[in-house]
């Protein structure tokens, strides 16, 4: 796939992950009261919990968080724009900055990110993004272990 390609369908993801990500967060601050919650399949829960930390609600209001986030992108963007070209590099590219994004949007415009999915034993609440991330993490390294012929030969 050509360089211009990739970061097309990257694009294309990163838009429709934010896209689903923001509509959902959306329907659950207008329907959802924060601290509720419902069950929807036998240990699934919808929740309305606002979270002010990075993960599991970690590092809540600590400034080297948005320090870590910026250089882990910038770093995720340097390495796909160096690595367009291998195959399906695109795919964690764009699940990954679209559930960055999506995360950062609700930061910026709610001043915490806003998880409404809750599974049983003490797992905490997620949402699109965090979902986004997590099957981006896999599939980087998915990518990452891969080897192709095209990769061989550059």
């Amino acid at each position: 796939m050509s360089p211009a390609g990739a970061w097309g369908r990257a694009g294309i993801l990163l838009g429709l992950v934010l896209a689903v990500d923001q509509v959902t967060k959306a329907l659950v601050r207008h329907n959802v009261v924060v601290g509720s919650e419902d069950g929807v399949f036998p240990g699934v829960q919808i929740v309305h919990v606002r979270n002010k930390g990075v993960a599991f609600g970690a590092l809540a209001g600590n400034p080297i968080v948005l320090v870590v986030v910026v250089g882990a992108l910038l770093a995720l963007v340097t390495w796909f724009a160096l690595n367009a070209r291998r195959r399906y590099v695109w795919l964690p590219t764009g699940l990954l900055l679209g559930g960055a994004f999506g995360n950062i949007v609700d930061r910026v415009a709610h001043g915490a990110v806003t998880d409404f999915v809750k599974l049983p034993l003490g797992w905490p609440a997620f949402n699109v993004a965090d979902m986004s991330i997590t099957g981006g993490v896999i599939a980087l390294l998915i990518v990452l272990e891969r080897r192709d012929e095209a990769d061989d030969a550059t």
